[in-house]
């Protein structure tokens, strides 16, 4: 049973790369840590953050994140510091500033331009007149009616 229950907790906990090695001795720096690499893209595992990956690249961005901290740069300056460095992906949320405001902006402009076809569409197929079927000739109905007597 112990067991058991030692396995659930660790299969709901969530699991950190961050090794012993790395943590600071600060514990307010090293929230600051955790909570700024969170928001860093490991650039080996693409959509996991730095904090969760294992890949040696993110080790070292931790690593570079902290002595960033260290040495007494604010939140803001240590992420644009590896943003600087590595490029505006490393943010696992990027900004909605610049060239990022087309990105931003795609999906409802796609929304919105799909939904306006689509009602186009309908509106074009209610207005169409519907094909009324001519009546049958004299021929066609005795052959229909040699059919049904039969």
């Amino acid at each position: 049973m112990k067991r058991l229950l030692l396995i659930l907790t660790l299969l709901a906990s969530p699991l950190w790369a961050v090794q012993p090695d790395e943590i600071l001795a600060d514990p307010a720096l090293e929230a600051r840590a955790r909570q700024l690499s969170q928001g860093l893209r490991c650039l080996v595992c693409r959509n996991e953050s730095i904090d969760e990956s294992n890949a040696s690249l993110a080790r070292d961005l931790r690593l570079l994140l902290r002595e960033r901290l260290v040495a007494g740069d604010s939140d803001a300056e240590a992420v644009d510091f590896i943003v600087a460095r590595y490029g505006e992906y490393v943010l696992l949320s990027p900004r909605a500033t610049g060239a990022n405001w087309l990105l931003w902006g795609a999906g409802p402009l796609m929304l919105l331009l799909g939904g306006g076809l689509g009602l186009v569409y309908l509106r074009s197929r209610a207005r169409a007149k519907t094909a009324t079927e001519a009546p049958l000739s004299p021929e066609e109905e005795a052959r229909l009616r040699d059919i049904l007597d039969t």
